[in-house]
């Protein structure tokens, strides 16, 4: 796909970085309107966010050398120039930015960590679109008529049909922003909402590592977001059934 717009003077503008912020901004202006139906603080919501995106993108960056870290031995300058970045760096980066800055400002994380996590997936739906016209993140080699042949990735190799797995993400993360949006519109026990973000979130990314064929490191059989999603769906099922349990109580 075509990932340069267009340039002004030095600065080319790509249409990766496009799709994020877009993404960013969808996520920030949802969050804000829903914070102001809960009588939240919503302008809190603005420099959290950015430092949430700063940091996430630093923690995404330090986990992919985490990842790497046989070539950020031998090479640290190459690996950090790379553009690669590991999306749950990002996710556990903004997540504890976002903590401690609750704790800071004195605001309950757990009330805007429910607030965010539908915004966060549909950030991520956007960003996943990003993905697909970078040539990122792509998928295994296929002839059938899903396969999408880039010509002009400078990642993906180019001439060679492949599954589209960054729309089939952008897709997935759509739909879970549906859900967690249509979910969150009643009353929900706290963390409710973002544990059933963590479930669907790790059972989707498990299932898309199967069909991709980038490298992004390996920890047995499985890939490393793979590994990681293990022990994310485990932390989401007991915070979701253990809030479940509260509500029937109640």
């Amino acid at each position: 796909m075509y990932n340069d717009l267009f340039s002004i003077g030095p600065i080319t503008i790509h249409t990766y970085g496009l799709m994020v912020a877009i993404g960013v901004l969808a996520a920030l202006f949802t969050g804000e309107a829903r914070a102001k139906k809960r009588n939240m603080d919503a302008d809190a919501l603005y420099p959290m966010t950015f430092l949430c995106v700063v940091l996430g993108f630093c923690a995404a960056k330090v986990l992919f050398c985490i990842v790497e870290w046989k070539n950020f031995v031998q090479n640290p300058l190459s690996v950090l120039n790379n553009s690669g970045f590991v999306v749950y760096g990002g996710i556990l980066g903004g997540v504890l930015t976002a903590y401690l800055y609750c704790r800071i400002k004195k605001l309950s994380f757990v009330d805007y960590f429910d607030l965010m996590m539908p915004s966060v997936a549909l950030a991520q739906a956007f960003g996943r679109l990003g993905c697909f016209f970078a040539g990122c993140c792509y998928g295994r080699e296929t002839d059938s008529f899903i396969g999408i042949a880039f010509s002009q990735s400078d990642y993906a190799p180019n001439g060679v049909k492949m599954i589209p797995t960054q729309l089939f993400s952008s897709a997935g993360m759509f739909l879970i922003a549906g859900i967690l949006f249509r979910y969150a519109s009643k009353e929900r026990p706290k963390l409710k909402v973002g544990a059933l973000y963590l479930i669907l979130y790790s059972i989707g990314r498990f299932t898309i590592e199967f069909f991709r064929n980038d490298h992004r490191g390996a920890i047995g059989i499985f890939s490393t977001s793979q590994f990681i999603s293990f022990f994310v769906l485990v932390l989401g099922l007991i915070l979701f059934f253990r809030n479940q349990k509260s509500e029937e109580k109640a």
